[in-house]
């Protein structure tokens, strides 16, 4: 990243030095491409990486020897914001209400609401920065979802839910350790969650992406970053390969070789919004989902006695990525630094209990 650097004191602080040279294609990227956050985000990661020891909190970016950037890599440049409040917003304290699909209702504290739906939506093996991560995030789609309805719906777009103690007869040999884990994740990030424009986001994660994540004029905390890690996931590329017969039966239509496919339509992401199969139509995302294809970022290859659907990514490839993410926390990054990576609009805040 850096060919050099240098810790010199300028009469008031020791300040660090970081060079450049603008002949290495690298170096054009990451000063053009890269805003000031990213920017810090990365230093504080070399200078852990390389066993730097500087403990200041000014560093200048020097370029064929010339300063072009001053750069606050001070662990308080991006404080959490304290908000007091009346309640009591604590894992043990909060409480949430859920409804089954059978329309009962159960009512648990929050902690054990965040053990379910982490162990639900997440994989197993993520680093404990990125289950910390996305555990404020699960924790701000609770809070949002109680201030609005008063209940969360157990299945929905975003956190689905099943109980931890499913989970035993799932992970088995896994179970004590991964537990264990997720406890902490929810204990060491209790009160914190996301705001943009002081109101609760919600949790837009996937699995993987095609190298970048995407923007949304729908929900404007969510930025088009890129996420270079994602295109060596094995999530990347899935190939399924259906006989017509099996196709036919899957979608309840006639399908044979002589049938003609047609994408119809395609959003910013190039994920399919609506397709043809002779005259009937689909929505990309009933196509998907009555396939169990892992995106709508599809190529369809008609062959004599099959039928080949390519798929890319896996999820809608908005906000996180747990596999970007992950990568980013072996590369030393924490919780915040991979909230602010995919969400560099967002803030983090944490609810404090107002005493009276």
């Amino acid at each position: 990243m850096f060919y050099k650097y240098d810790i010199k004191n300028n009469g008031i602080e020791d300040v660090l030095y970081l060079y450049l040279s603008l002949n290495y294609e690298f170096s054009r990227e990451l000063v053009l491409n890269s805003n000031d956050d990213d920017l810090a985000r990365r230093t504080k990661n070399f200078i852990r990486n390389n066993n730097i020891n500087y403990k200041g909190k000014k560093a200048y970016l020097v370029i064929d020897g010339i300063v072009v950037k001053t750069l606050d890599i001070s662990e308080e440049s991006n404080p959490i914001e304290i908000l007091k409040d009346s309640l009591y917003y604590s894992n043990e304290h909060f409480l949430v209400t859920l409804k089954q699909n059978d329309n009962s209702i159960i009512e648990l504290p929050l902690k054990e609401y965040l053990l379910g739906v982490l162990a639900t939506n997440s994989v197993l093996g993520l680093d404990i920065e990125v289950l910390k991560a996305i555990c404020i995030m699960y924790r701000t789609y609770a809070f949002y979802k109680m201030a609005k309805d008063k209940y969360i719906d157990v299945y929905n777009d975003f956190a689905v839910y099943k109980p931890i103690s499913y989970y035993k007869l799932v992970w088995t040999i896994d179970y004590d350790d991964t537990y264990s884990l997720l406890e902490d994740a929810i204990k060491d990030t209790d009160c914190l969650f996301l705001t943009y424009d002081n109101k609760y986001i919600l949790p837009f994660i996937h699995y993987s992406n095609t190298g970048k994540t995407f923007f949304n004029r729908d929900y404007e905390y969510l930025s088009g970053v890129k996420s270079l890690w994602d295109l060596a996931s094995p999530y990347y590329i899935d190939i399924k390969e259906y006989k017509y017969n099996v196709l036919s039966n899957i979608l309840k239509i006639n399908i044979n070789s002589n049938s003609k496919f047609n994408i119809l339509d395609v959003d910013s992401r190039d994920y399919v919004k609506k397709l043809s199969i002779d005259d009937n139509i689909f929505s990309g995302e009933e196509f998907k989902n009555l396939l169990g294809l892992k995106s709508m970022n599809i190529n369809i290859i008609i062959n004599n006695d099959n039928v080949v659907i390519i798929s890319k990514g896996y999820g809608n490839g908005y906000g996180l990525s747990l596999y970007g993410a992950n990568e980013l926390a072996k590369n030393g990054c924490n919780f915040s630094n991979i909230i602010k990576y995919y969400f560099p609009k967002v803030k983090i805040n944490k609810y404090i209990k107002e005493l009276s």
